[in-house]
């Protein structure tokens, strides 16, 4: 039984996709604080394949929540702050494991919002159960209100983690600043609902409070960032695009599966079972396990 311990190239330009798929595109995704380097060689090769180890890392300890938390004080605090960044790669963002172990972090995305971003991958979700591969779930307050039986038997299979994929699937901004025609979050006090709402409801129903978040777009500034922060979760997006909003084929995301390298996370989505993300996955997985990789999920590590 696993100890719970607390603790996210090729780009192409994803366009209104975005509404419901929500991955990020790697290009040109950040206005000043350096990129994240990203993987580049293949991980596939013969060698024997190797177990998780048996003492992981301590996670990255968590600020603790305060659900009567001071909502003013918040927005004071960061009120007269001005970013200077906006990207999927800014201060703050996690985007890796902590790790040279031969680990992968698969993470998926539910992004909600009318019937393309509602929808639901039995085929994924049956594979990973099926495989017994872990995996972290970022689930947006719209497809928890369409689909609340299937997210209770997801929070009650111990494979997977459910994570914070905002309110409504918006980028976080305290400016307004917008991407792929989705317009931001205005303010704090916008930024702190769009996150705390979520936050609250999937602690509601599951008893759990989320570790981390990602917003809609996986665009962020940095100051909405250290909100993210002040609320007690990390922002976590991915050093891996695995299906480019489920805009990928079976091939595309085989191959960015497996240019996987120790410690990344990968980006893919779990509301598109018309798209091609769980043939890529069984194509690749199969693959990543030759050549000796393990999957894990986000707080089995510490975050850099």
């Amino acid at each position: 039984m696993e100890k719970r311990r607390f603790v996210v190239l090729f780009s192409i330009a994803l366009g209104m996709s975005l509404l419901a798929g929500c991955a990020g595109n790697s290009s040109n995704s950040l206005t000043v604080a350096t990129q994240t380097q990203s993987p580049s060689a293949s991980a596939v090769n013969t060698a024997t394949p190797q177990s998780l180890p048996s003492a992981l890392p301590s996670p990255t300890p968590l600020p603790n929540v305060n659900n009567s938390f001071d909502r003013q004080k918040l927005m004071d605090q960061f009120a007269h702050q001005t970013p200077t960044q906006w990207g999927e790669r800014v201060s703050g963002v996690r985007t890796r494991l902590q790790t040279t172990d031969k680990v992968i972090a698969l993470t998926f995305d539910a992004c909600g919002g009318g019937q393309a971003g509602n929808g639901y991958d039995k085929e994924l979700i049956d594979y990973l159960i099926q495989e017994q591969i872990p995996a972290t779930l970022f689930i947006n307050a719209r497809w928890i209100d369409t689909n609340a039986d299937l997210f209770q038997q997801l929070a009650s299979n111990s494979l997977f983690e459910l994570e914070n994929h905002g309110h409504e699937h918006r980028p976080l901004s305290v400016t307004g600043r917008s991407i792929y025609n989705i317009v931001g979050t205005k303010s704090v006090s916008e930024v702190i609902d769009e996150v705390k709402m979520n936050a609250d409801k999937i602690e509601s129903l599951t008893g759990r409070r989320p570790l981390f978040f990602r917003s809609g777009t996986a665009y962020y500034d940095e100051i909405a960032v250290k909100v993210v922060q002040a609320l007690g979760m990390q922002a976590v997006n991915f050093n891996v695009l695995g299906d480019a909003g489920a805009t990928y084929n079976t091939d595309q995301i085989d191959q960015a599966l497996t240019k996987s390298k120790p410690g990344s996370i990968v980006l893919m989505h779990m509301n598109h079972p018309e798209k091609s993300t769980a043939e890529g996955v069984m194509k690749a997985v199969p693959k990543l396990k030759l050549a000796g990789f393990s999957f894990v999920k986000l707080s089995a590590y510490r975050l850099e």
